[in-house]
């Protein structure tokens, strides 16, 4: 059943366009993750969710209901935001409660919910603490407890782990993925990190410039991007892309031309063939992660430039007379500068794109 729903949802900061016509449902329980580089307009979207920001035109809909021009306070919502806002006079309790105590709820009820919401997010032991004494990793647990009590139809994260350094980060992110499991509520998070949309999120919204790029789960995302936008931002290493030409077509077989190929040309067979002509440009898309080094037949013949060993893998950078490319490996090959790299591919994991950068 659909609980969210975006209808052609526009944005404009006087004349100036910031989201572009935005539509997108999700259904109730779902973790949404709208996703992009800075300035795409995700968090302005977010905060047009939670009436934080005027809808320019278009409709919102939460839970069936007309929201698209109500107060934020009705609207059901809780949002949690980058910086973690805690009163820094009040006690881990007090900051939890303080949003029930305005809505004047009974004692009772609020030390039940705040007693609730610190057993979930493991806080039991810190209810006394000022704000001062927490880590980074708790302060936030702290925010998304204040957003609990008030048992909101919606959850809306804008950017909460960015403060935060790799390991904490990495830490939240499970804590967020059991929070979703255990409440079951609809949540809505924003993100630039792709390896934050990738692991928490039912589905990704990839958003640039204020128009929606891709939506779909993250397999699909990074198993048929729409586009070499989606395919870039999608995986870490991004995908490597080579710009050749087509020397002939015939079939289901592309002959393609390009420095960076070994011996300078790569057949690959494609359904798509017969959508592009010989003399034509398309882009080669190659995951670093689907790359083999040393292959017995080399699909890439490169010299490698430097290789950075993350103990259990090795990323290598290397180039040809075309694009720089990047290979990830397991182990730690015995390679230095300027060795000759013969890497090769699975057949499947080639990607294709149209020269304007769409799928083929």
């Amino acid at each position: 059943m659909t609980f969210l729903r975006l209808d052609n949802i526009r944005k404009n900061y006087g004349d100036t366009p910031v989201i572009k016509g935005v539509s997108f449902a999700a259904t109730k329980g779902e973790f949404v993750v709208f996703v992009g580089p800075s300035g795409c307009g995700k968090s302005t979207l977010l905060r047009m969710i939670a009436g934080l920001e005027d809808v320019s035109s278009g409709e919102l809909y939460i839970d069936d209901r007309d929201v698209t021009y109500e107060e934020p306070a009705k609207r059901e919502v809780s949002m949690v935001f980058q910086s973690y806002a805690l009163y820094p006079h009040m006690s881990v309790f007090e900051n939890m409660a303080f949003g029930l105590r305005m809505a004047k709820k009974p004692e009772a009820e609020i030390k039940a919910q705040v007693t609730e919401a610190a057993r979930i997010l493991q806080l039991e032991a810190l209810l006394d603490r000022k704000p001062r004494a927490l880590s980074g990793g708790q302060r936030q647990r702290v925010a998304i407890g204040r957003s609990i009590v008030r048992h909101p139809k919606l959850f809306l994260f804008d950017e909460p782990l960015s403060n935060l350094d790799a390991e904490l980060r990495s830490q939240m992110r499970v804590e967020i993925a059991k929070l979703h499991r255990s409440l079951g509520a609809t949540m809505v998070y924003v993100t630039h990190d792709q390896v934050e949309a990738m692991t928490l999120a039912d589905r990704i919204v990839v958003l640039r410039a204020g128009l929606v790029e891709q939506i779909g789960s993250p397999t699909e995302l990074y198993d048929k991007p729409a586009n070499t936008f989606v395919a870039g931002f999608i995986g870490s290493p991004k995908m490597n892309f080579v710009n050749a030409k087509v020397a002939s077509a015939a079939g289901d077989s592309l002959l393609l031309e390009h420095p960076t190929f070994a011996g300078g040309k790569l057949t690959v067979n494609t359904p798509s063939a017969a959508r592009v002509k010989t003399g034509e440009t398309v882009i080669v898309g190659l995951r670093p992660e689907h790359l083999s080094v040393n292959a017995a037949t080399p699909v890439l013949s490169l010299t490698l430039d430097f290789a950075e060993s993350l103990g259990g893998s090795t990323q290598l950078y290397a180039r040809s007379e075309g694009e720089p490319i990047i290979a990830l490996t397991a182990g730690r090959p015995d390679l230095k500068p300027g060795d000759v790299l013969n890497l090769g591919i699975d057949p499947r994991h080639i990607y294709l794109f149209d020269a304007a950068g769409l799928a083929l």
